[in-house]
């Protein structure tokens, strides 16, 4: 019996992550094709990035130099590449575009939520592409999205926007959350950081829609009035690009911000343990996954309040939500921290997911390759005639 092939493209995803995405899935598929009748093909710049036994790599660094090679490689290249493995069973896009190829089945991952993101000229004077993305991620998701038999996204609040903004079938989007190890559970109310100060911590990459600057006025006004015992640990160094530089040449100057620069992932978690308590201002994110390797400690987080966080935060014990536009509502609850008051802190149900639901690669692939037979008795998509 011949094998069925499965195809991931993800030639985009090269780190934080989506490259973490990319190296769970070809994990999963490395075992499921040197134990069943699967032959299984990944797309990627590079296969040092995910190398596993059982999988067939196609590397190509081409796409990555201009936008008009990714395009004409999306829509041109992959469709010939899907005739050269014809027949193929599964093609799986692990990177929001659908390409153009010919599959039995197709899917594709969505994990860009900037097509909701509400993007400002301050976006625009310091990171143009986010507001580029925020005006045009809606029309690269657009293309060839009703050709897919299945999308993937990881929370509910995802799968009812890109329900309502394409005209999809909510039972053909499937939520799959991102599984999070934990972390050694902390103590709630703890101080365990090194200066004795209560100690709060953001981490995140340098970029505007990351919204630093709340937590920085928020530390400014609380140093106004007169607040000092605490120290607010934020991995910026202020020189990596112009909005670093922003942020530290308003702000480098306040005794309880410390800029201490992008952190390994041992440091990271070494800041979990020291810290009292996250703040997560973030204005947009598809999960926000310090949020739920945060959560496992059961120390106090300051979430926005944003449809993101509620459903990351889900199952926590002891969480407070602010408007991320609003540093004085921040503010107010990190003086009540310091302070030693918790009674503001709440816990978060956890999400409601409707069907179709994976937890794990194995339950994803499940329905993936199998599903339901009235969507999978054709070789059309989802709309297809």
């Amino acid at each position: 019996m011949d094998r069925k092939t499965i195809v991931i493209s993800a030639v985009n995803l090269v780190e934080a992550g989506p490259l973490a995405i990319l190296r769970e899935c070809l994990s999963y598929l490395s075992l499921l094709a040197g134990e069943a009748n699967y032959r299984v093909v990944a797309i990627v710049y590079k296969k040092e990035l995910a190398d596993y036994p059982h999988i067939e790599y196609i590397e190509t660094q081409w796409p990555k130099k201009r936008w008009i090679n990714r395009l004409w490689y999306e829509y041109v290249s992959l469709g010939r590449i899907s005739e050269d493995l014809s027949p193929v069973q599964l093609w799986l896009s692990l990177h929001d575009t659908t390409p153009s190829v010919k599959a039995h089945f197709r899917a594709v991952y969505c994990h860009n939520a900037f097509s909701f993101y509400r993007w400002r000229f301050h976006d625009l004077l310091f990171a143009p592409k986010i507001a580029l993305f925020a005006l045009f991620t809606k029309y690269i998701y657009a293309t060839n999205i009703k050709k897919n038999n299945f999308l993937i996204v990881q929370q509910e609040w995802f799968k009812k926007g890109m329900s309502s903004m394409f005209g999809l079938d909510p039972e053909l989007i499937i939520v799959s959350p991102p599984q999070v190890k934990p972390f050694v559970h902390g103590i709630i109310g703890a101080n365990n950081g090194r200066s004795g100060k209560y100690t709060f911590l953001f981490a995140g990459s340098p970029n505007s829609h990351k919204n630093f600057e709340v937590i920085c006025r928020a530390a400014a006004i609380l140093e106004k009035a007169g607040v000092h015992d605490f120290t607010v640990r934020i991995t910026v160094k202020g020189t990596e690009n112009r909005y670093a530089k922003w942020l530290y040449r308003h702000w480098g100057h306040l005794n309880t911000i410390d800029f201490i620069g992008f952190v390994s992932r041992r440091r990271l978690e070494d800041l979990y343990q020291e810290s009292n308590c996250l703040i997560f201002p973030s204005k947009v994110e598809t999960w926000g996954l310090p949020i739920s390797e945060f959560a496992s400690l059961q120390k106090p987080m300051l979430l926005a309040s944003l449809p993101y966080a509620e459903e990351t935060a889900g199952g926590s014990r002891f969480v407070a939500f602010f408007d991320p536009d609003c540093a004085e509502v921040l503010a107010s609850q990190m003086r009540k921290l310091v302070m030693g008051d918790i009674s503001f802190l709440k816990p978060v149900p956890q999400p409601a997911y409707n069907e179709p639901t994976a937890t794990s690669w194995c339950e994803l692939f499940s329905l993936l390759l199998t599903g339901d037979k009235s969507v999978h008795s054709t070789n059309k998509g989802i709309y297809d005639n």
